[in-house]
């Protein structure tokens, strides 16, 4: 139960842009006197203070909640008023380890910063079951394999186009943010002219993000195109609209990058946008070829309620969610409904 308000309140400082702070007590004693230790903790709390066990008799938790995050000075002397406070007991702290822990802002953890081990743990810990996992890969690997063996006459053809229509190579690579905030390298179908200049995209999708809910995209661009964009070739623009030109991603779909389900995999300066809880969306789940906001919202969807769409798939996704999306998908993009 503790670790389970531990995660709603990590997920709500997200939301809010605020902080707490996270105080275990731990015993190498399997005959502590924990009565005394929790009548301590708890003249250090106030009323919406949650005291409970983070590992039943072996590990306490005190989450101090709306506090500001410390520095690491701070946090030596929140461990040093904790251990004034038990000193004070009659338990005292023989055989006692006290730790201060606050969750590192999701900014920092895309950004590469090491997170602490405590709430790495309780990610993982509060993830998929491997069952759920294993089963997705097998459905990723089968379905990947099954689509570029049957789509191979299709595939060659765009290949010959591509080179045909217009000078640069056949692929687009792209640096994209993976699972757990990772980068990796995503392949496209070439629909630019070589010499593109992306500032235009950036400054689209910097405006669009920044807006959250109050704007849509307009037209059937979809979220992260822009209508009638110059430097999107003739036949760009018939592989965006019917989503061809992400044909090539079933390969990252084998390498493990990418799910064939999953949240749109953002780029890195989408992602300098992102408020704190949108970067669930990237941290909870590998990203895919197609998702439930592509079959459920699309072009109709604004930015906050695309990332509420992906995170209502991270909460719920498993094998037979995944076959669903992927069988509504061809309706969604033969609708014309904005491919991404």
């Amino acid at each position: 139960m503790f670790r389970d308000i531990l995660i709603r309140e990590w997920r709500r400082a997200d939301r809010f842009d605020q902080s707490f702070v996270l105080v275990l007590v731990e015993s190498s004693s399997t005959a502590t006197g924990w009565d005394e230790i929790i009548q301590s903790l708890a003249r250090l709390t106030h009323d919406t203070d949650v005291i409970g066990w983070f590992e039943r008799d072996r590990v306490l938790g005190l989450l101090w909640l709306d506090r500001d995050a410390p520095n690491t000075f701070a946090q030596r002397e929140i461990e040093n008023k904790v251990r004034e406070e038990l000193t004070r007991s009659a338990h005292g702290t023989a055989g006692l380890t006290i730790t201060v822990h606050v969750p590192r802002v999701a900014e920092d953890l895309c950004g590469g910063s090491p997170a602490d081990p405590v709430f790495e743990e309780l990610r993982e810990s509060h993830g998929h079951p491997a069952i759920r996992d294993a089963a997705k890969r097998i459905l990723d690997v089968v379905g990947s394999v099954w689509l570029l063996v049957i789509l191979l006459p299709l595939l060659a053809l765009i290949t010959v186009l591509v080179k045909l229509t217009s000078s640069g190579p056949i692929f687009f690579r792209q640096d994209r943010i993976g699972a757990s905030g990772k980068p990796f390298t995503m392949l496209k179908f070439r629909t630019m002219r070589v010499d593109a200049d992306h500032e235009l995209h950036r400054q689209f999708v910097t405006e669009f993000i920044k807006s959250g809910a109050a704007a849509s995209p307009a037209g059937d661009s979809g979220l992260f195109k822009i209508v009638n964009d110059p430097r999107v070739t003739f036949l760009g623009r018939v592989l965006r609209k019917t989503s061809l030109d992400e044909l090539p991603q079933l390969l990252n779909v084998l390498r493990g990058d990418m799910s064939l389900v999953g949240p749109r995999p953002p780029l890195s300066y989408e992602v300098e946008q992102y408020k704190r809880w949108h970067y669930r969306r990237v941290l909870e789940a590998k990203p895919g070829i197609t998702g439930l906001w592509q079959v459920a919202g699309r072009s109709r969807t604004n930015f906050d309620d695309m990332v509420r769409l992906d995170l209502q798939y991270v909460q719920n996704q498993s094998a037979w969610t995944d076959i669903k999306i992927l069988l509504a998908t061809p309706r969604a993009v033969i609708s014309g409904k904005g491919a991404c």
